[in-house]
């Protein structure tokens, strides 16, 4: 009897658990399609420019559609992202065989010295990568996250100093992951902080996809009074790291971010978040999907 009622028991506990988690399940989908039919209506669409807090401004071409805050937040996090306070948004593309996704940050880091980047060494730089990944590879492992690998620069660090531009990207492998994605970071430094553009995308299209990333830096301008040649040393703050942080992840050690899991905070991506690429991969599937059925039923409802 003891042994059928331990049965009945078990039974119902898992009843109630499939039901609690269907329940969970279908929560998460209606708050994935909330969350996309918010940001449908907050986007702004290309050819426009679009303010970039009080920083700077960035230009955008047709059919590019940016997603603003608070809408691209609620995107994020219906996807199981944690919080991003420095996101300024994301942008996409409207072209069905365009799966990529660009975010913007904007650190209030305080004036950086770039006079390092005419000294620095890529292969220095690339070490000290590997040295962080594999120290922070410990921490992931205790979350549950697979380990990463630095396999070597997809675009060695390079910097423009007339325009106080940055790019680097690395091809990294995590264990288990069938596609790789690869994060193509770009930088554009201010008076008082520094705007992050960081393009997700599928490594295999890297080589044609990474112009993309590049015209929307070069789109990127800070309006007067906080340009990085405005900076004032009698009274502005300068950063506690230099340029080279933000390309080793020492910034992201300086702001104690090393424990920050949340995707799409991309301008650490080098030592926190790498390995996530494929979820904004699969974002731009799913809006876009999602696009694709809203305007399917618009279609059969003018039919009838």
């Amino acid at each position: 009897m003891k042994k059928y009622i331990s049965s009945i028991l078990v039974m119902m506990c898992l009843f109630n658990f499939i039901s609690i988690a269907g329940a969970s399940q279908n929560n998460a989908k209606q708050e994935q399609k909330d969350a996309w039919e918010e940001a449908e209506k907050a986007k702004i669409v290309g050819p426009t420019q679009i303010n970039l807090l009080d920083q700077a401004k960035i230009t955008i071409p047709a059919h590019y559609e940016f997603i603003p805050q608070p809408q691209a937040s609620r995107v994020m996090k219906s996807m199981g992202n944690g919080d991003c306070p420095e996101m300024v948004g994301f942008i996409i593309s409207d072209k069905d065989n365009e799966e990529w996704i660009l975010t913007i940050d904007y650190t209030k880091s305080g004036y950086i010295k770039d006079d390092e980047a005419k000294n620095w060494n890529a292969d220095e730089l690339l070490t000290s990568l590997k040295e962080g990944t594999k120290e922070n590879n410990k921490e992931r492992k205790q979350k549950g996250l697979s380990e990463l690998t630095v396999n070597g620069w997809v675009e060695k660090p390079q910097y423009d100093a007339a325009r106080h531009y940055l790019i680097w990207s690395i091809e990294l492998a995590a264990r288990g992951e069938k596609e790789k994605t690869i994060n193509y970071n770009t930088y554009a430094l201010g008076r008082e902080g520094y705007l992050t553009l960081a393009l997700v995308t599928d490594l295999k299209k890297i080589g044609s996809e990474k112009a993309i990333a590049q015209n929307l830096l070069a789109a990127t301008e800070f309006v007067p009074g906080k340009r990085y040649e405005e900076f004032n040393s009698l009274t502005d703050n300068i950063a506690e790291y230099g340029l080279a942080a933000l390309v080793t992840g020492v910034a992201a050690k300086k702001l104690g971010l090393l424990a920050m899991i949340a995707a799409f905070c991309l301008k650490f991506i080098k030592l926190i978040i790498i390995g996530v690429g494929a979820l904004g991969v699969l974002i731009v599937k799913i809006f876009k999907k999602k696009k694709n059925e809203k305007d399917s039923d618009a279609s059969e409802t003018t039919e009838l």
